[in-house]
């Protein structure tokens, strides 16, 4: 089932904006915004965060563990692709990744690309974290399920191992989700879901949960979660006898390739003045950079990933897995900019969709 793809990666084109110092230097320039701009942290301490956004204990280990992907989609904050085969997670990195959530008893693994079953060593990886009596979340494109046939048997794969599947569904006709990831996508898109819920996934009675996510297609934030929920439930029964669990509705960072977007449309400065208008103080308790680690494809951590991808490293002595400690690790202060006006907006978002 084939896929063509409209857009190339930032680095292969050469884009400045593969340059993460020119991300922030974008993200800082108040030049390109609006004059009721408001610096992230001055906001935050205007709502009673004048120390900064605190971690708890961290519950959720999330590796990049590789931004290798068989699609470029427009919108993707890690700017992954095809050409992708260097910033791949390696064995070695994976056994600390094991060590620290094996040591620290670290309840959930949530394993993200790229496409993360494209890297060698997935299903070992897979298997060492539930073994270790962990929940593990595979965030996949879908489309992965139907690339290859080396491939095709991971709905079985996934359910002996009761991952918890986290798929990205951008909506449930093909004009709006080609238009996004690639034609091609949303016809490969229906058939790994179809392969999902044959063995199970998202199915009623079922323990094996099946989440779609869903990521608005411009320079707009995401509508209700519930009633967007409730809309693709029934049109995906209805037009393919498809079910899931949950769906997750999770804004667009301005990072990376969506970066690249709202500059190449003009829309860069209204989106960040909608962004700024929409700051909820009520989603700072719930953000996913409290209680997660999130640890790149090369060992570094960060407080989460979009943190990761603007290379904005943890405030910490405890920045890469050679060194990790956890008290160390907590007694930090979580590093903000511009971009988390996209997590504090409205309902808030995180990998988990609303916040609050």
């Amino acid at each position: 089932m084939g896929v063509k793809q409209k857009t190339k990666t930032l680095s292969r084109t050469n884009n400045d904006l593969a340059n993460t110092i020119i991300q922030l230097e974008v993200l800082n320039d108040k030049d390109k915004l609006d004059d009721n701009f408001i610096p992230f942290g001055k906001n935050i301490s205007n709502h009673g965060y004048s120390d900064g956004i605190i971690p708890v204990r961290p519950d959720i280990f999330q590796l990049n563990i590789g931004k290798l992907c068989n699609q470029t989609c427009a919108h993707c904050h890690v700017d992954a692709g095809p050409d992708k085969k260097v910033e791949n997670m390696d064995r070695s990195t994976l056994e600390k990744c094991l060590a620290i959530i094996t040591k620290y008893s670290i309840p959930t693994v949530d394993i993200t690309g790229g496409a993360p079953e494209m890297n060698p060593h997935f299903r070992w990886f897979v298997e060492e974290c539930t073994a270790a009596g962990a929940k593990v979340i595979d965030r996949c494109n879908l489309t992965i399920l139907e690339a290859h046939d080396k491939y095709r048997d991971l709905p079985e794969f996934f359910a002996k191992h009761k991952v918890e599947i986290v798929s990205s569904l951008p909506y449930f006709t093909a004009s709006r989700t080609d238009s996004q990831r690639g034609d091609g996508v949303f016809e490969a898109s229906i058939a790994a879901l179809k392969a999902l819920n044959r063995v199970g996934y998202g199915m009623e009675g079922s323990d094996l949960q099946l989440n779609l996510v869903f990521n608005p297609s411009g320079a707009f934030l995401p509508g209700d979660q519930a009633e967007l929920e409730t809309e693709f439930k029934r049109q995906l029964k209805r037009r393919y006898d498809i079910e899931f669990n949950k769906l997750f509705a999770i804004t667009n960072l301005p990072v990376s390739r969506f970066l690249d977007y709202l500059i190449s449309t003009d829309n860069y400065t209204h989106y960040m003045s909608e962004l700024i208008g929409a700051f909820n103080p009520a989603t700072i308790d719930g953000l996913m950079c409290r209680n997660t680690i999130s640890v790149s494809w090369d060992g570094h951590i960060y407080d989460c990933d979009f943190n990761q991808m603007l290379d904005l490293k943890v405030a910490s002595t405890s920045n890469h897995l050679d060194n990790f400690d956890l008290d160390t690790f907590i007694n930090r202060k979580v590093v903000i900019n511009q971009h988390c006006y996209g997590c504090t907006a409205g309902a808030g978002s995180s990998c988990g969709g609303e916040v609050s």
